[in-house]
């Protein structure tokens, strides 16, 4: 059985050896809240650079890291091939939540139908009480959870509660996959609001 692990495998074994280089390069320069140093993929094989993908990106965010680096560097047909691949093996429903993004055991508790989810139940404290937005919103991008047009209203939308708002508004009605990424989010990046709302 294919996993998105082993198709990110097998894009990066298809590079040659230059644009391989180049890749590992874009990956390093990567802006972001999660960044990877260069000694984790100097000399490194296709599959040690693989396992640092997925373990500083998740297994269900590597992919659309994957291929947005592998655009950059001008590998686009590469990058399409791994597009089509994830999503015909791991096909998303009509909301565009991923249909396989919570099949990681117990990782991801999945509220049951009758069971309010965490985001709803505490959504007016959380509009009051998170502040870490932005690396939040860089979360739901790179989780596809969110679109570049949505990303950019949020952010540019002046004051905290405004943009939680707005993201509860664009973002969490699409269903129960937006609705885990961002709890994700929460718990990374306001852990102890998270904690306390939990007890």
């Amino acid at each position: 059985m294919t996993t998105k692990k082993m198709a990110i495998a097998d894009s990066l074994e298809n590079l040659s050896k230059d644009n391989f280089k180049k890749f590992c390069m874009a990956l390093v320069d990567r802006r972001g809240e999660r960044r990877v140093a260069f000694s984790k993929v100097e000399d490194k094989t296709y599959l040690e650079v693989t396992n640092v993908l997925v373990s500083t990106f998740t297994e269900d965010g590597a992919p659309a890291l994957t291929s947005e680096l592998l655009k950059l560097i001008g590998c686009s047909e590469e990058a399409k091939q791994l597009d089509n691949r994830i999503s015909q093996k791991f096909p998303v429903t009509s909301s565009g939540e991923k249909a396989a993004a919570h099949q990681t055991g117990g990782a991801h508790a999945t509220p049951s139908s009758t069971e309010e989810h965490f985001v709803d139940k505490h959504r007016l404290e959380l509009i009051q009480r998170v502040v870490n937005i932005n690396p939040i919103l860089d979360v739901l991008l790179r989780e596809q959870v969110v679109q570049d047009e949505v990303y950019d209203e949020i952010s540019e939308t002046p004051g905290n509660q405004s943009k939680m708002r707005k993201l509860y508004k664009l973002a969490l009605k699409s269903g129960v996959g937006a609705k885990d990424v961002f709890l994700d989010s929460l718990k990374e990046y306001e852990p102890y609001l998270v904690a306390d709302l939990q007890d």
